[in-house]
């Protein structure tokens, strides 16, 4: 009777002991735009580094569960779950300008365009400039989340467009254009071109039926949402970096061990950085795809990317300081400069 009693009292301590381990384990959601195919989607290989590094980094204790193709939501949805939910719902979100811009619209002074002269630029600029920082620490302040990296998604924005190859500002005249957000409408308008704001779900149905002529967005993107079935001129003026941004839920963060965040904060910049690797690889191969698919690809001369400079430049500024001031814009150039000049 003995012996019973301990092989019984054995297999509950068993038990305990594997339920406090299970309890152990923090399960997060992850959302993100595009499909699960880390060849044609940036964010998707992104999130698949993320999640390994973060279960490596933190062993086991935390896991990711993916959700690709915005499963969670759109962009408002995700991030509206991601700062309202607390620990209810563990999210952690890659969210476009369209994401973040309606609670932090500072996030713009990133894309002025023209900002940055290299992908070597653009990485000082989100790694190492005090806008960067000082971005952060508001973010947080305003949401409770953590804005932790900005992911590179493929590359500078490309034009497309179905009507007319486009060389200069003046050949955009009387198009139609969907804008992401609202700083690539007002991009549009001041090259003579009218921008609607239409979710990346639609746009294809949008090119293909004419509601709109022509999209911006790296050659990843148009590649990966089949846009070359509907588009025909692609101009390479390499106006803006194309990234979006890792978000954290405030509560998830802050409630790990110092050792489990400092292994998530870790995870993100070491996949962010084989992003960036396999971006500068992978641009030119998704070029040469969109090409051998029927897509005419032109690069501007610099003559004619002034004109491209000249009219968005100082239209985009405007806007950007009745969104946000001149503070927050003064230093992102200032720190934009910087960065140029050390990555010469």
């Amino acid at each position: 009777m003995k012996v019973v009693k301990r092989i019984v009292a054995l297999g509950l301590f068993g038990l305990l002991l594997l339920s406090s381990a299970a309890m152990a384990v923090q399960e997060v959601k992850m959302s993100y735009n595009g499909p699960a195919d880390a060849e044609n989607n940036a964010v998707h290989l992104f999130a698949s580094n993320f999640r390994k590094f973060v279960e490596e980094g933190t062993k086991g204790e935390v896991t990711i569960k993916l959700f690709p193709d915005s499963q969670l939501g759109n962009e408002e949805e995700r991030m509206e779950l991601l700062t309202k939910q607390g620990m209810n719902q563990p999210i952690i979100n890659v969210a476009s300008f369209a994401g973040i811009a309606p609670i932090f619209p500072e996030i713009y002074a990133t894309a002025v365009p023209f900002m940055f002269d290299s992908y070597e630029a653009a990485h000082f600029f989100f790694d190492k400039s005090n806008f960067w920082k000082k971005a952060q620490e508001e973010f947080h302040a305003r949401t409770g989340a953590y804005l932790l990296e900005a992911v590179e998604e493929g590359g500078f924005l490309a034009f497309s467009n179905n009507k007319r190859e486009i060389k200069t500002a003046a050949d955009f005249e009387g198009l139609k254009f969907r804008g992401m957000d609202e700083g690539q409408v007002i991009l549009y308008k001041s090259f003579g071109a009218s921008g609607t704001p239409i979710p990346w779900t639609e746009l294809y149905m949008a090119l293909k039926t004419g509601v709109v002529d022509g999209q911006m967005n790296p050659a990843m993107y148009i590649k990966m949402g089949s846009l070359q079935e509907v588009q025909k001129y692609l101009t390479l003026a390499n106006i803006q970096y194309s990234d979006q941004f890792l978000v954290v839920n405030g509560a998830l963060l802050d409630s790990l061990s110092a050792e489990n965040k400092a292994a998530v904060i870790e995870a993100a910049a070491k996949a962010n950085g084989l992003n960036r690797k396999a971006m500068a690889e992978q641009d030119k191969k998704d070029i040469d795809f969109l090409v051998e698919k029927g897509m005419s690809a032109y690069t501007p001369n610099e003559q004619e990317m002034e004109t491209f400079r000249s009219a968005a430049q100082p239209a985009y500024i405007e806007w950007l300081k009745s969104k946000v001031g001149t503070d927050w814009l003064t230093l992102a150039q200032d720190c934009a400069r910087n960065a140029n000049e050390k990555t010469k």
